[in-house]
């Protein structure tokens, strides 16, 4: 786990979307709806032209360099994530494995900690100033721990050449969903 990258990346991640949530109250998330799309478009085309992209597995650099590239990565997908929030980890991943060299798996388990950070602030953020659903998003959130525990036991077992082809079917179906319930 390479901390000394996750920690900063994680404080800039809740700060971000901490903006993010309240950023909501003022502008309508549908507006960048398309914009998302077409950026996980391009993400999902770079990762299956780009064969070896994230599978080779690699000690994270953690130089000065990097940790400004988390800082600034973790600020502005987390205030996305705050703000609209799908394909927020595939961005995360995406992102760690294009400008910090990490392999898929490491990528995978740097943004679930940034990722957790998001989440925190976002609720945070609600909890303070809108009425939750608390009984559904209890439900949800521990659909959400079973498959992460499933998710990371697969990860561990067959490796950054797997995460990447999960990475590549989840990014797909979610361009198919969004381009559903944009049209």
């Amino acid at each position: 786990m390479p901390w000394r990258l996750a920690l900063p990346g994680a404080l800039a991640a809740l700060i971000g979307s901490w903006y993010g949530a309240k950023a909501v109250t003022y502008l309508p998330p549908d507006m960048i709806r398309p914009f998302v799309l077409i950026l996980l478009v391009l993400v999902a085309i770079y990762t299956f032209i780009k064969k070896d992209f994230g599978t080779v597995v690699s000690s994270p650099r953690e130089a000065a360099g990097d940790v400004l590239r988390i800082v600034v990565i973790g600020g502005g997908i987390g205030f996305y994530d705050g703000f609209f929030g799908p394909g927020t980890g595939s961005f995360f991943i995406f992102l760690f494995v294009r400008f910090l060299a990490m392999d898929f798996l490491k990528a995978s388990v740097t943004a679930k900690i940034l990722n957790v950070a998001t989440n925190l602030a976002a609720i945070s953020y609600f909890a303070l100033n809108v009425e939750i659903m608390w009984m559904l998003g209890g439900m949800m959130a521990l659909a959400n721990l079973s498959g992460a525990i499933l998710g990371s036991r697969m990860a561990i077992r067959h490796g950054a050449g797997f995460v990447r082809q999960v990475f590549l079917v989840v990014v797909s179906a979610l361009v198919l969903k969004m381009t559903f319930d944009l049209f």
